[in-house]
């Protein structure tokens, strides 16, 4: 199996709450009069270029709870927090709070008119890279679909989907009307489990999904002790690459640096990817899963830090002679 292969049992498969479309179209209304922006892609720390098609988002989560961001966000950025926008809309507000994990970007995603999107995949966004991301239809019509993995959906108001996105998947909206979604970014733990269908328990309870533990505080003197420096494959930050942490390949060399307030990894191109800390100086980078964690042991009598790739409960591990900031 290549590591671009999908471990999901389907495509995609409806969620198990039912939700008051009429509530949602309500809410969604609040910022009728508000031209929304094009999508945008967020990679390596940077927002880098918009939708051409018409493919507008309005984000009521993002990095920082900025309400200009139409990207999804990830490693790099401030951690998701609510936008000014989800001050007026309760209901999603309160669905929001219901779905059980650490929510990272949620976006109303408007397709407009006669428009059909490019056929990609989105690395990584499956229960086994530790992601998944949820649709609910608020505004649809027959001639507004998805092809998810080659089956053709046309998913309607007050559904709750899960799809696997890293599947091969295309959008398209032949109809006069807009189709608006709102799409969901969130960890996978054991209680989102719950939300899927029985015929899904054998998979959540496999050894194919990659659970995420919650955060823990930093302490002071654990974030004071942490600055070094170390080299690694040169694809460490690169969340969206497929490497590996064994053979021959590029090397760079990277820093742990305390911001005052966090811990932060310097890339070799000057910028910062927050860190998470999940206790034992474990780490994940802020805005992605434990796909990849980073453990300092630096008290040790040689300094060293282990890098771990994850998919499910497979793991490789590097461990890295560790440099101490001066």
């Amino acid at each position: 199996m290549n590591d671009n292969d999908s471990l999901t049992p389907a495509e995609a498969v409806r969620l198990l709450p039912a939700l008051d479309a009429d509530r949602l179209v309500a809410d969604l209304m609040t910022a009728r009069d508000h031209l929304w922006d094009q999508q945008r892609v967020y990679r390596d720390g940077a927002v880098v270029r918009q939708a051409e098609e018409d493919w507008r988002c309005l984000a009521v989560r993002s990095p920082g709870g900025d309400k200009t961001r139409t990207d999804p966000g990830g490693p790099g950025g401030a951690e998701f927090a609510d936008t000014e926008w989800l001050d007026h809309m309760p209901y999603v507000r309160e669905i929001l709070r219901s779905i059980p994990g650490p929510l990272f970007a949620a976006r109303f995603m408007d397709l407009g008119p006669d428009t059909v999107g490019y056929r990609h995949c989105d690395p990584k966004f499956a229960p086994d890279w530790g992601m998944a991301r949820l649709h609910i239809p608020v505004i649809t019509h027959e001639k507004a679909t998805l092809e998810l993995d080659g089956v053709t959906y046309r998913w309607q108001p007050g559904e709750f989907w899960f799809g696997d996105f890293s599947r091969m998947h295309q959008i398209e909206n032949l109809g006069p009307e807009h189709r608006v979604h709102l799409v969901v970014d969130v960890l996978v733990t054991p209680e989102l489990a719950q939300l899927f269908p029985a015929d899904w328990a054998d998979y959540f309870n496999g050894s194919d999904v990659l659970y995420n533990r919650s955060a823990v505080a930093l302490a002071d003197s654990e974030r004071e002790a942490a600055p070094c420096s170390f080299d690694a494959p040169a694809h460490l930050l690169e969340v969206e690459e497929f490497g590996s942490l064994t053979g021959p390949q590029p090397q760079a060399t990277f820093h742990v640096v305390d911001t005052g307030t966090e811990l932060a990894i310097r890339s070799p191109r000057d910028h910062l990817f927050p860190l998470v800390a999940l206790g034992g100086h474990e780490y994940r980078l802020v805005g992605w899963s434990e796909e990849r964690t980073v453990t300092m042991r630096l008290d040790a009598p040689r300094p060293e830090v282990e890098l771990t790739y994850r998919r499910g409960r497979r793991a490789t591990r590097l461990v890295a002679p560790a440099t101490l900031a001066a």
